[in-house]
């Protein structure tokens, strides 16, 4: 029997917080311990937050208004590594390339431990929120950082094919493993039942979005589509569970579009109780280009909810068009006819329903969390403490685009970190 684990892990996106990334982490640090590892967690300090959790260390943050509800690590952090060097850590895993990620590197390089790093999230596509400098610029340095951290790093891991090919693409040479995260199993809820206590009436086809309202969602492409299905269909709703800084554009959008009186804004729900809306809900729908894997389209096809999905990222990876939902153009109108084509068969329904059932119940927790620790035993078995030189190709005079992913697949590997 392999000897249980000593692990480093830093995120900062941790409990209170709730995305893709804090439910990933949540799931493989319960796995871990319940396989009789020790975890300790290493998280940025969210105002108000006690934990219950004493393995969970956090350091000094802020927040700042350009990244609002994401604290970010202040300097010193000397006062954390007292703290870290108490454990003697068989090896550290990241979750973020940026201020806490490069502290997890540093530790690791001193303190001569194998590190591991999750690529959660198309960076990039979210450099729009950092307002006081151009968009291309941020863009820029994202794609170089990229490529500096995780060829820095041991190994990799990644939810999708899609996000592997995006690290490649940044010239990533550190091994590479793409490994879904898995889902857990829902609670058991009768449906009717839940659809009365949510107050959606019987002949109503529910149309479900749960995630950020934000604008890398693409969210104005998902009302629109849904707005020419509504006028195939008068029975469809929207219900959107979820809030963000997009959430006003939304409402807008919806009363222009006619359809205000057919949108429902759920707002933000405790994650316990998402399981409730997803029982409840006909379709799932989703438009995001910018996800590395989209977790929540394989949380809804734990409930039997197929998937309308957008293609772009790793949101469809999980989708068979006609089989457990439909992979769209991001294109309102091809979106919409999809919405349709599922929707108005009882009999193609049932059989995409469970096309979804069987797609979600292939990937399980124990299962993401067995590749894992295989990749931690890779790091471990293989590691090499000789410092690791990671140079970076001169950037060429003109080389900013509007579109530096389509720059960056148009060049040769020499070039492709600016």
């Amino acid at each position: 029997m392999e000897r249980a684990l000593r692990i480093a892990l830093f995120s900062d996106s941790t409990h209170p917080i709730i995305n893709g990334v804090s439910i990933s982490v949540d799931a493989l640090v319960n796995e871990l311990r319940h396989q009789g590892h020790s975890v300790h967690i290493y998280a940025n300090r969210f105002p108000g937050h006690q934990d219950t959790d004493p393995n969970t260390f956090r350091f000094r943050a802020v927040e700042f208004p350009f990244w609002q509800g994401y604290p970010l690590l202040i300097p010193p952090v000397y006062h954390m590594l007292r703290q870290f060097r108490r454990h003697q850590y068989d090896v550290i895993h990241t979750h973020t390339p940026f201020l806490l990620g490069m502290v997890g590197l540093r530790w690791a390089e001193s303190h001569e431990i194998p590190i591991v790093s999750t690529y959660h999230t198309l960076y990039d596509r979210y450099a729009h929120y950092v307002k006081c400098l151009p968009r291309r610029y941020v863009r820029y340095r994202i794609a170089k950082h990229t490529h500096f951290y995780y060829n820095r790093v041991n190994q990799v891991i990644t939810p999708t094919d899609a996000s592997q090919k995006w690290l490649i693409r940044h010239a990533v040479e550190s091994p590479i493993h793409v490994i879904p995260t898995g889902s857990p199993r829902p609670k058991l809820t009768n449906r009717s039942e839940m659809r009365a206590r949510l107050g959606m009436k019987p002949d109503q086809k529910i149309l479900l979005y749960v995630g950020r309202l934000a604008h890398e969602k693409n969210l104005d492409m998902l009302l629109e589509g849904i707005s020419m299905a509504m006028a195939a269909d008068p029975q469809l709703r929207l219900w959107l569970v979820g809030d963000g800084p997009y959430r006003a554009d939304c409402v807008i959008a919806a009363r222009k579009l006619g359809i205000g009186d057919r949108v429902k804004f759920v707002g933000f729900v405790p994650r316990e109780d998402v399981d409730s809306y997803y029982s409840a809900a006909d379709l799932f729908v989703f438009a995001s280009e910018t996800e590395t894997q989209g977790l929540v389209v394989q949380e809804a096809m734990l409930h039997g909810l197929p998937a309308v999905v957008v293609a772009g990222g790793g949101a469809g990876e999980s989708i068979v068009s006609g089989e457990n939902g439909f992979v769209t153009r991001n294109e309102s109108r091809d979106f919409s006819e999809k919405i349709i084509k599922i929707l108005q068969d009882d009999v193609e329904y049932a059989r995409v329903s469970e096309g979804a059932k069987r797609t979600a119940r292939s990937g399980t927790i124990d299962q993401m969390t067995q590749q894992v620790l295989a990749v931690y035993r890779t790091a471990i078995e293989n590691y090499n403490p000789a410092p690791t030189e990671v140079s970076f190709p001169p950037s060429r005079s003109g080389e900013w685009t509007d579109d530096i992913e389509e720059h960056l697949s148009e060049t040769d590997t020499s070039q492709r970190v600016l």
